[in-house]
């Protein structure tokens, strides 16, 4: 189970979400019951009636950051940059940023960008795996620039031509309505689901919810290249958890209900913060934590969320928490039934 091939799979490319479903909690819902080892077949705004009285929902209020920009090199050709540091401080340190690029041929250090009137970045520092330190110069500063002018950086397998009509969607779509706090790179997609609607339906059915932040990075998404999975290095995410938070997941852990989280990314960051009985420490910090089977689960009893990628590290964490020949058939079931996977796909309720 420690082995990557074992986390591969056949995906149609039918099979991958290109657009979000009509409503947001439209989507269908796959729901996983680890006890008696079977799938059911819902739909996303069916889960009032899948969830307890005294379940908690655990969201991330993170917001993607539209940080894709477009430029060019002095000699002319393209590049696409995103920028995966908002740092709260506005000197003019916080004017260097490292970055992931693409281009035809990489800049050298030293190198020259342009990215529109008035505005360019030198390239300080040359990383591995495509990531550049860029000092930005202008007439404004870097933020300002990724907030007028600046793209969600959707997933590289959700095609957008140049004039798609779809883009405009995505700028509100590839947000939960959880957003709330800037810095992400990728939305929580597990998140994408929930409606003002649902939420109301949920309360009323007396199941409760609560938020903290975990801004995905470019790191969650890196390849896995270690044949054992063990070895895999996730890079650092931040995440905060207040006292609210805190204190009110001590009421399911002590009456013995369920906290569920919403998301992979929720289910990291209480799990690094978990203390040795399962109560929550509150405050901000960083985690690299790799899920993988056999990992003991202190907080989160169940979990909301979307299909992943094969050989990914979020197929890891999914697979530690239902076994791993479980979400194999899990996933067979949800390919053969037709199910939309990834960012913008349908979502799986592993109970």
């Amino acid at each position: 189970m420690f082995e990557i091939e074992d986390y591969s799979y056949e995906l149609p490319q039918a099979s991958i979400a290109q657009v979000p479903a009509p409503r947001r909690d439209s989507s269908r819902l796959l729901v996983v019951d680890r006890l008696r080892r079977s799938f059911s077949d819902k739909m996303f705004f069916d889960l009032p009636q899948l969830l307890r009285l005294g379940d908690l929902l655990v969201v991330n209020d993170t917001r993607v950051v539209p940080a894709r920009l477009l430029g060019r090199k002095e000699s002319g050709g393209k590049v696409e940059i995103l920028v995966l540091e908002h740092p709260d401080s506005t000197g003019e340190e916080s004017q260097t940023r490292w970055c992931l690029l693409r281009s035809a041929k990489r800049p050298k250090k030293g190198a020259i960008l342009l990215f529109g009137a008035g505005f360019s970045g030198r390239v300080s520092e040359i990383g591995h795996d495509g990531l550049v330190r860029i000092g930005f110069k202008g007439d404004r500063s870097i933020d300002s620039l990724i907030e007028e002018e600046g793209q969600i950086p959707l997933p590289p397998y959700i095609r957008r031509g140049k004039d798609s009509p779809f883009s405009r969607l995505d700028k509100e779509r590839y947000q939960t309505i959880f957003s709330r706090r800037k810095g992400a790179v990728a939305a929580p997609t597990a998140g994408l689901h929930f409606t003002e609607a649902l939420l109301k339906k949920l309360k009323a059915a007396g199941i409760s919810l609560v938020s903290l932040t975990l801004h995905v990075g470019y790191g969650t998404f890196q390849p896995v290249r270690a044949t054992d999975i063990r070895r895999h290095r996730l890079g650092k995410e931040f995440y905060s958890i207040d006292q609210n938070t805190a204190e009110t997941i001590k009421g399911p852990k002590e009456r013995g209900g369920r906290v569920i989280a919403v998301g992979t990314t929720v289910v990291r960051a209480l799990e690094t913060a978990a203390g040795p009985e399962g109560y929550i420490r509150e405050g901000e910090g960083e985690t690299d934590l790799l899920v993988t089977p056999g990992f003991s689960f202190k907080v989160v009893d169940a979990l909301i969320t979307n299909f992943h990628l094969p050989k990914s590290s979020l197929l890891f964490l999914v697979s530690a928490l239902a076994g791993l020949e479980l979400i194999k058939e899990a996933y067979g079931a949800a390919i053969e039934k037709g199910y939309r996977f990834y960012s913008y796909g349908d979502a799986m309720l592993i109970l």
